[in-house]
């Protein structure tokens, strides 16, 4: 049993010394999807939508996504199929048992930018970005992880030494990452015309990858909501129907 508790003990301390070294005391942000109540602003996940695509699809692959999964967001059907017939995907075997390239539809997945891992990394000098798909999960507090992270870039101290083809972060564990900064001021122009600031832009991408990560989110919500309401209801009706049974052994 000592042996149990020592192993808890060791996993618990080391779970807390990565989480804090992996967000390293970074500010908390004010997220509309937070707390019992919270709900996704569709409009921020449409914004932050643009952002990957015109952004970040550019390294990173997001393969748990389909097309038809942006009409939970608020776009059309005809939207998404103008959407997904922007990108190429290979199909196939034809009747002639060849493989052929078609313009993407609703049904495929979010077209990857690379082929395979190894075209990753050799577009990237050796680094192999990640897939964003459940990034937000990937992370200890991963929204707010993933939203410094993009406003961390930041001359490095006079002292510190940047390896080879790194950036520094001051939000990323170690200050060093492989990624030049993605996002600045006025990089995507909205529809709507929301100010394009680098804060904002961060914010909607953030928005987004928490959305694609766990859309079911707000029922989840609703349903813990209903279930917390049927077991307060359902433990009144059983302290009196408890009360009433022993009123006369008491």
């Amino acid at each position: 049993m000592r042996f149990i508790f020592t192993i808890l003990f060791c996993f618990t301390f080391c779970f807390s010394i990565f989480a804090a070294s992996e967000t390293k005391n970074a500010p908390k942000h004010e997220w509309s999807f937070t707390g019992l109540n919270g709900t996704f602003d569709k409009s921020a996940i449409q914004r932050g939508y643009k952002v990957y695509r015109e952004v970040c699809a550019g390294c990173h692959s997001m393969n748990l996504l389909y097309y038809r999964d942006l009409i939970d967001i608020g776009f059309t059907n005809d939207e998404i199929k103008a959407i997904a017939s922007e990108y190429t995907v290979i199909d196939g075997p034809n009747d002639e048992g060849e493989m052929f390239e078609r313009p993407a539809k609703s049904f495929d997945r979010f077209v990857s930018p690379y082929l395979n891992e190894q075209e990753a990394r050799y577009s990237n000098n050796g680094s192999y970005p990640p897939d964003l798909s459940v990034i937000t999960k990937a992370k200890i507090n991963g929204p707010d992880y993933i939203y410094n992270l993009l406003l961390g870039y930041v001359d490095p101290p006079e002292d510190f030494e940047l390896g080879d083809g790194m950036y520094y972060n001051k939000w990323k564990e170690g200050e060093q990452i492989a990624m030049a900064q993605p996002l600045d001021e006025g990089y995507v122009d909205y529809d709507d015309g929301t100010e394009n600031s680098l804060e904002q832009l961060a914010e909607d991408v953030t928005t987004f990858l928490v959305w694609s990560a766990e859309p079911e989110l707000e029922e989840r919500k609703s349903l813990g909501i209903k279930v917390l309401l049927f077991f307060v209801v359902a433990g009144l009706f059983v302290f009196i129907a408890k009360n009433r049974l022993w009123k006369s052994v008491n």
